[in-house]
This record gives C-alpha cells, structure tokens and sequence, in this order.
C-alpha cells in the first residue's frame, strides 16, 4: 500500500509547479488584454468622442426614421449609460485582434509545428470573417431593415425607438452576423480534424441550407430582408468552407519528425 502511495506521489511530482506557471501566464494575459480594452475605451472616449460613436451606431436606423424622429431614453441613466457601452463594445472591437493574440500565444507553445501553421491562419481569417459579417450588418442589413419596417409602419404610428434597446437589438445582429460569417472556419475544422469527409459535407449541403433558414428566421428579427441577409451568406460561405477545406487538406501532411509526439 504505501509502495503505491509513493508511485503515485512520484507521478505527481513536479506537476503543481508548471500548472501554476500556466495560471500566472493566464492571469498575465488576461490582465494584458484587459489593458488594451481600456486604453482603446480611452482613445474613443477622447476622439471621435462617444457622442459621436451613438450617433455612428444610430445611423442607420435615423435615416430611415420619420423626419424630425430621433431615439428617446426611457431610463434615467440610459443618455449615459448607453453611450459607454457603445464605446465599451468599439473598444473590444478595435483590440479584437490583439486579444486573439493573447489567445494564440497562451496555446501555442503546447501545439505542434503543423498545427501551429494551421491555427494561426485560422485565428486570422475568423477575425476577419467576424469583421466581414459586423461591418454586412452595419451597411447593409440595419438599413434595409429600417427601411423595410418603416415602409410596412401605419401612418398613425410614429416610431421612436428607445436608445437602450435599440443598443441590444444592434449588438445581438452584431454578434449573430459576426459569428455567422464563421461558417466557413467551422466547415474546416471539422474537415481538417476528421470529423467530417469532404463528400459527407457535400451531402449535407441541402440539410444545411435548411438549417441556415430555419436559424436566420429564429435569431433574426420577423421580416424577410433580414431573414434572407443572414441565410443566403452562410449557404454561400458553407460552399466556400468545403472549398478552403480541401485545400487544407491536400496541404495538411503531418511532418515525420512529429509522427511520434515530438513537438517544437
């Protein structure tokens, strides 16, 4: 019994101290990236201002509003308050980049060489496919959508939409375009660690266009711009997937020297 007491104590030896150092460089990393959100919040608090940045985010809707209508405050603190977030939420924006750094610096050390040539054009490409999908919904989907609504919109009605929640619908679009315009990167992680074949995506194309319909019509709000905004570029995009998919697999030979576990 205590032979096997001290096996298993000799197994853990030396494991509490690098499992420590994982957590400081964790902590250090977060706290880094925590850093650059609030210098960027500084930055846009000073210029453009975050008056500016509402009236930015307000746009697209205020143009299509009755004219002389603007966004009305139901909430004392909401002036207030819904400009910070505004401001909060560019700020993570602009330093997304630099955050998914810190991500990609915290993992690298314990991947492979070949998967590190793999993760960090992934890790380039999603930001960038998130942007993609912001900026799609910015220009293109809030206007249509506001003009779209406003057309539909009885004339004894005027509409004033409240600033707080007209800040959480745009964040929620947001946030779904952003991470719609992921499709692709998904298509190929599942391909590239074998979950998936190239031809069993093939044959999945129609469920998935069912699929892209069916989510667009839950997460989007009920009218059929938005609806078809979000399906028709995750079908296309799910294409493009299967495409970028099998490049990466043709291109994706594991190196000899790390065929028995060895990493760089």
């Amino acid at each position: 019994m205590s032979e096997e007491r001290k096996d298993t104590e000799d197994e853990l030896a030396g494991t509490e101290a690098p499992f420590v150092s994982h957590l400081v460089e964790l902590r250090d990393r977060i706290i880094r990236a925590l850093v650059a959100v609030m210098i960027a919040f500084g930055v846009l608090a000073f210029w453009p201002g975050m008056g500016a940045l509402y009236d930015f985010l307000a746009q697209p809707l205020v143009a299509h509003l009755p004219e002389g209508t603007r966004l009305i405050a139901t909430s004392v603190i909401s002036p207030v308050l819904v400009p910070l977030k505004i401001t909060l939420m560019a700020a993570f924006f602009v330093v997304l980049p630099y955050v998914l750094y810190q991500v990609w610096a915290f993992v690298a050390p314990g991947l492979y060489s070949h998967e590190k040539k793999f993760v960090l054009p992934l890790v380039i490409s999603s930001t960038i496919l998130f942007f993609i999908g912001v900026a799609f919904c910015y220009f293109l989907v809030i206007p249509a959508m506001s003009k779209f609504i406003q057309a539909f919109a009885p004339s004894a009605i005027t509409a004033a939409p409240d600033i707080e929640q007209y800040f959480g619908f745009v964040l929620t679009l947001f946030l779904v375009f952003g991470i719609a315009f992921e499709v692709p990167i998904a298509v190929v992680v599942l391909a590239r660690v074998g979950i998936v074949t190239i031809e069993q995506l093939k044959k999945f194309r129609g469920y998935f266009i069912v699929g892209a319909f069916i989510v667009a019509a839950v997460v989007t709000p009920p009218d059929v711009i938005s609806q078809l905004a979000l399906a028709v570029p995750m079908c296309i995009l799910y294409e493009l997937g299967i495409l970028a998919a099998g490049m990466f697999i043709r291109n994706a030979a594991l190196p000899d020297g790390e065929a028995d576990g060895s990493k760089t």
